[in-house]
């Protein structure tokens, strides 16, 4: 039976704040290399970034009825996740519905499958992070599910995780994890800055990453002529 949840637990504004201060690749390496998104959800526009607490949307492939929902159930800061299929050749997410989002204070949107009118939502700045663009309109006939847990990209979400996005994707972090690792996300973001600058005054990138070492450990060999 569908089901819509309209009140979820969200991250404090200081938890928030930590997730905003690490990149989404430093959150990914932070916590083992675990949940970023299936790599062909990308920003429409080159620069966005959107971070924020999951809305979590189930759609019936084809079918925008739920999306429509959840925007006008989210509140400001609120990232809409929507699970639609995967079916890339959709576009239920244009113009009108990027705007309504952004008169609603909605941080952003991440879908597995296409928007349209890319040049308008381009313009707008608002962060979405899809498949790509499709022009194929959708049908608003079949209900749904909103703020139960999803898959999408290959990533279980539970509303209220924390979803984080830039050019390099999008990354999943659960809402219990969000200080420790966000806290080793800023200490291993400090240790790259010392090594980045240390190889600006001259440093050799095998000896500050440990990399000549390793090699060694591993049995290569070091010679001077082929």
């Amino acid at each position: 039976m569908a089901h819509i949840i309209t009140e979820i637990t969200r991250p404090s504004e200081e938890e928030l704040a930590l997730a905003k201060s690490v990149t989404p690749a430093t959150i990914h390496e932070a916590q083992d290399r675990i949940g970023a998104l299936d790599p062909a959800i990308k920003p429409v526009k080159p620069g966005l970034t959107v971070c924020g607490p999951a809305f979590t949307v189930r759609c019936t492939p084809g079918d925008n009825m739920m999306l429509i929902a959840a925007i006008g159930t989210a509140k400001p800061g609120d990232v809409l996740v929507v699970s639609a299929g995967g079916l890339q050749m959709q576009g239920g997410f244009g113009e009108v519905l990027a705007t309504a989002c952004v008169s609603r204070g909605i941080a952003g949107l991440v879908i597995d499958a296409g928007v349209r009118d890319g040049a308008a939502i381009r313009k707008l700045g608002f962060p979405v992070f899809s498949t790509g663009l499709a022009m194929h309109g959708t049908v608003k006939e079949t209900v749904g599910f909103i703020n139960h847990p999803i898959v999408l990209g290959g990533i279980a979400i539970t509303p209220g995780d924390i979803v984080s996005g830039d050019d390099d994707g999008v990354v999943v972090l659960k809402r219990e994890d969000i200080t420790r690792i966000c806290k080793a996300g800023q200490a291993r973001e400090e240790k790259e800055e010392g090594i980045m600058q240390a190889l600006r005054d001259g440093g050799d990138i095998l000896e500050l990453s440990g990399m000549r070492q390793r090699l060694l450990d591993k049995g290569c060999k070091w010679d001077t002529a082929s």
